[in-house]
């Protein structure tokens, strides 16, 4: 993972090394504190699959009670 964000252009890692030293880390650190904050960002993206679930279930209750009888 490091090789792809040494990648980067320079400019791109100027700005990645001024954004490491005013937050007070090391720009590795910085950059691994980044890679973590976006896994965390797209696991809670994720529906919850119980939440689903129910969701499809309260769905099919809704048709059904508006069919007529």
């Amino acid at each position: 993972m490091a090789d792809q964000r040494a990648q980067g252009s320079m400019g791109k890692q100027a700005y990645e090394a001024r954004r490491a030293a005013k937050a007070g880390v090391s720009l590795d650190k910085w950059l691994t504190q980044k890679d973590d904050q976006k896994i965390v960002v797209a696991a809670a993206a994720r529906p919850n699959p119980l939440l689903v679930q129910i969701k499809a279930g309260w769905r099919r209750l809704m048709d059904r009670a508006h069919r007529p009888l």
